[in-house]
Formats: C-alpha cells, sequence, structure tokens
C-alpha cells in the first residue's frame, strides 16, 4: 500500500508537553487560531527532515526534547538499499524515525533505532515529505527547481541520468585532455618530476608486505648487544662460574643419591632432582647457542637501517605506508608513459572525447525531445489547475529555452511565465510580487504533478494566506483532490475567531482542531475531530 504517516509523537516542543497523533491516510486539515500549536507540528516534522535543532525550542523546565514519527507502507521497502548502504535496518512495513536533543546541545537522531547522522536523515527524509510554508515558495524561483518540475512531468529521470553519465565523462575526459596537452616548457619539468619519483621508488625494489618483516629484524639486530649480554650472564650463572647453579646442585644431588642409600622412599626426590639438573642444564647450553647467533655483523645491522630509514623518508614523500608508496609509484609511471607518448595519447583521448560526445549528444536530444514533448501539456494542466483556484482567465507557460553549451542537466532551459490577467503580458515568477498569487501557483503546479510525484507526504503550512471566499473553497477542494494520490496535511489559520471554515465544511477529508482551551501556556496540545458533512 502506499506509504503514510501514521503516527506523529512530540514530547517538550515549544509549549508542548506531549503530543501523540495517529493520522488517517489521504488529505488531514489542520486549523485553528494563531497560538493554538499548529506551527509546532510542522516544526516537529522540520527536526525531523533534518532541520538545525535550536536548544530554545525545549519546552521551559525540561532537559530533552523528542519527536518521533511512524511511517507505513509496503512501498517503504523501495527503500531498503539505501538503508542497508547506510548501515540501517531494513523496512517491512514500518519506518520509525526518532530524533532528541538536549539543553545541554547534544542531539541525535534514528531510523529504525540505529543511531544515524543529519545529512542521511535529511536525504531519507526528501523522499518521504515535501513540505511547503508561506515562504517555501521561493524555491520555483529557481530555474534549477523549474527545469526539475518540468522533467517529472515528462517522466524524464531515466533520460536525464543517461545524458548525466554521459556528461560527467566527457567532462572528466576535457579535463585530462587539458591537463596532459600544456604548454612545453611544463610538460618537460613534469615529466622531469615524475621520472625522478619513478626512478626513486623503483629503485627502493620495495614488496608490499617486506616493511613490518625487516622492522621486526632491526628491532632484533640494534639490541643484540644486549641482548648477548643477558643470554650469556643467564648461562655463566648456570653452569660457567665456580659458584654456579649447576656446580652447586651437583652437591645436592650427591647428598640425595646418600641420602637414598639409607631411605628408598625419597627415589622418586632424587629422580626429579635429576630431571631438574638435566633441564637446567639444556637452558645454559640454549642461552650460549642463542648469544652465539646474535652475533651479527655490523655491517648487516647499518645495512637494515638504512633500509628502515628509506622506508621513512620514501613514506613520508608519496604515502602513509609502504603499499601506497608502491601505488603512487605505479601511478607516476603510468602518468611518465602518458607524458612521454604525448602525441599519441592525446589522438586516443581526442577520439574518445568525440565518442563520448555523439554519446552525449543522441542522450542530449532524446532529452530535449521529451521536455519539448511535456511543457505544452504541463502548462495546459497548471492553466487548468489555476483556472479551478480562481484564475480564470490567466496564461501560463513552461518555456523551453535552448542553451549555447551544454550543461549538466542538458541543452535546456526552462523559464516558467505568468500572467493572472487577460492583456497583461506573460512574465517570469520572479516578478510575481503577490505571496496570495504564487501561493495558489505553487498549489496548481503541485497538482500537476501529483500523479508523477513519488513523494507520499506533502505538507502545506498557511498556503492559503491571503485566501478567502470562493478562492479559499477553491484551495481546499484542490488540497482534496491531491489527497487521492498523496497523504496531504494541510495547516490553516482559523480567522476572526472562527474555527468554521467555509471551505473547510465543503469538502469532504479529515479535520482537526488545535484547540488551547483558553490557556496562555499549552501544557498539551489535543485533537478533536470534526465531522465533515458527506
Amino acid at each position: 500500500m502506499p506509504a503514510v504517516l501514521s503516527l506523529l509523537r512530540i514530547k517538550n516542543l515549544a509549549l508542548v508537553e506531549e503530543l501523540e497523533w495517529q493520522m488517517t491516510p489521504g488529505f488531514v486539515a489542520v486549523t485553528g487560531e494563531t497560538g493554538a500549536g499548529k506551527s509546532i507540528i510542522i516544526g516537529a516534522l522540520q527536526l525531523l527532515l533534518g532541520e538545525r535543532a535550536d536548544k530554545s525550542l525545549i519546552r521551559t523546565g525540561a532537559d530533552l526534547c523528542t519527536v518521533e514519527a511512524v511511517f507505513t507502507g509496503r512501498d517503504l521497502q523501495k527503500l531498503n538499499p539505501e538503508l542497508v548502504e547506510a548501515g540501517i535496518e531494513p523496512c517491512e512495513d514500518d519506518l520509525i524515525i526518532k530524533r532528541s536533543f538536549s539543553a545541554a546541545g547534544g542531539t541525535r537522531q534514528f531510523i529504525n533505532g540505529s543511531p544515524t547522522t543529519l545529512s542521511i536523515l535529511k536525504k531519507l527524509g526528501d523522499e518521504l515529505v515535501d513540505l511547503h510554508g508561506p515562504h517555501d515558495h521561493q524555491s520555483l524561483l529557481s530555474p534549477e527547481t523549474q527545469l526539475s518540475l518540468l522533467d517529472s512531468f515528462a517522466r524524464a529521470e531515466e533520460e536525464l541520468e543517461e545524458y548525466r553519465k554521459h556528461y560527467r565523462q566527457l567532462q572528466a575526459l576535457l579535463a585530462e585532455h587539458a591537463a596532459l596537452d600544456t604548454a612545453e616548457t611544463a610538460r618537460e619539468q613534469e615529466l622531469d618530476l615524475v621520472r625522478h619519483q619513478v626512478a626513486e621508488i623503483n629503485s627502493a625494489n620495495l614488496v608490499a608486505d617486506e616493511e613490518e618483516e625487516i622492522e621486526k629484524r632491526y628491532k632484533l639486530a640494534s639490541s643484540s648487544k644486549r641482548l648477548i649480554e643477558l643470554a650469556s650472564a643467564i648461562a655463566n650463572k648456570l653452569s660457567e662460574a665456580d659458584d654456579s647453579v649447576l656446580s652447586q646442585l651437583s652437591e645436592t644431588q650427591r647428598l640425595l643419591r646418600e641420602l637414598e642409600k639409607i631411605d628408598s622412599s625419597i627415589a622418586h626426590l632424587s629422580s626429579a632432582h635429576t630431571a631438574s639438573v638435566v633441564e637446567l642444564s639444556e637452558i645454559a647450553r640454549a642461552l650460549s647457542a642463542y648469544a652465539e647467533r646474535l652475533d651479527l655483523d655490523p655491517q648487516q645491522l647499518a645495512s637494515l637501517e638504512q633500509r628502515v630509514s628509506l622506508f621513512e623518508t620514501l613514506k613520508r614523500k608519496y604515502g602513509g605506508s609502504i603499499a601506497d608508496v608502491i601505488a603512487f609509484g605505479e601511478r607516476a609511471a603510468e602518468r611518465m608513459r602518458k607524458i612521454e607518448g604525448r602525441d599519441v595519447e592525446l589522438e586516443r583521448l581526442a577520439k574518445e572525447i568525440e565518442n563520448i560526445r555523439k554519446h552525449m549528444n543522441r542522450a542530449g536530444e532524446a532529452l530535449r525531445k521529451l521536455r519539448a514533448k511535456a511543457a505544452p501539456k504541463l502548462s495546459e494542466n497548471i492553466r487548468r489547475n489555476l483556472r479551478d483556484l480562481g484564475f480564470r482567465q490567466s496564461e501560463f507557460e513552461a518555456k523551453l529555452i535552448p542553451l549555447d553549451e551544454p550543461r549538466p542537466n542538458g541543452f535546456d532551459s526552462v523559464e516558467l511565465l505568468f500572467s493572472p490577467n487577460p492583456g497583461e503580458p506573460l512574465k517570469s515568477l520572479r516578478a510575481i510580487a503577490s505571496s496570495g498569487e504564487i501561493s495558489r501557483l505553487m498549489l496548481a503546479i503541485k497538482s500537476a504533478l501529483a500523479a508523477h510525484d513519488a513523494i507520499p507526504l506533502l505538507v502545506f503550512d498557511e498556503i492559503d494566506t491571503n485566501v478567502g471566499g470562493e478562492i479559499a473553497h477553491a484551495v481546499g477542494a484542490k488540497m482534496q483532490t491531491l489527497g487521492r494520490d498523496h497523504q496531504v496535511i494541510w495547516t490553516s489559520i482559523a480567522r476572526g475567531g472562527s474555527l468554521n471554515r467555509p471551505y473547510l465544511i465543503a469538502v469532504k477529508g479529515n479535520y482537526f482542531i488545535t484547540d488551547p482551551s483558553g490557556s496562555t501556556v499549552l501544557p498539551k496540545i489535543s485533537f478533536s475531530t470534526w465531522a465533515s458533512p458527506a
């Protein structure tokens, strides 16, 4: 089933002590007077979408604020690949997002119980919620946003990605060609440098796993004098000195044998003593042999020391490990071959550039055709929605403009043009001053894109500002229509002290009233169902 926001929990946010709201699919309207707490709901959603957490939002007297949302639906499983890649538990039918921040300044966020980063939370939120406030229509003024809207309507995602792939390849090849096609002096200087680097690394005859073995041998060799002293001293104490341990033990062994002749029951002690003497003799011989092996040639020690020093020098220049140094040498050798074979490489790159450019041009033309076909349809669709929203004689055009040079998003830009009244010329959206006009225009655009938009939850915060009467009724009806394909949450100010907005009564849906109950400090926000006429 399509995903929906099924549960929102808020604790200690602004004036709210505790709120738990179970939501239904489709269209949900939240209305109330200014100060009733509607903005707290929007603020909670913004926090869950990765907005900055300001500790001043924590309710007075509390130390910790938490917000939590549960999204439900089988469609959520399409998010599992990116969740797994981020080390997060995948979804079945529920996705749980939680965020908390404290008065001390710490903030934590979780997805399905797994700790995550704000960037991952924001990226996921962009796929779940599209939130529009009174000032969010500013995004419509961006040329990139306008082009993205047209591409979404044209279902051109695959064609756009195909074009972008070839565009990135072309830019990389052009950069490589330019780097190789430098001035002759600079080329010779670079060639001298890479030749030196390759020669220095090659002359070291490096092996990736030899560093550990060489350092182990060097450590042993550099300590050999002390090791010989210690081993020889122990061997001397055991067997070579006049009062050595073994010479003393020979006397105790003689006494034990004499004792055994008198009392045979201590024979096992005599045997154990004999075995100990044998073991100590073996230890003394082994230490003597060990000391002889450590008597290394000073030249060998110097050689090991030079090798270790060489490793450190190369690592300082070319990488943190011998493996990194070897990899650097391989890249430098490849670069040297390219510079030495500059003309051949330039010719190869030129052919590859031409080939990729052809692929990019084909992809760009395919993308342009989709846009050119979709632009009039999008324009007409938005014009119909604008008429429904009170602009009965307005004009709207999504104008496709060819670019002089290819850009990352294709060969075209698009400009959305609007004329609210007959006789007025079409103007860029940037020339529209009325927030009421552009808010309704944004609603018309979202309505046109509803069937093409995969984002499950649309949130409109006071988008009906500065409208009333029949137009307000049309806004409510359009919201309800959007609710057929999406879950829609709409917050709206009740004016004149009345919560009974005419255009809310006139359409079917789920309505909730935020009720401050005459209290200036809200310990809680309570929601009551507002029955809608059939």
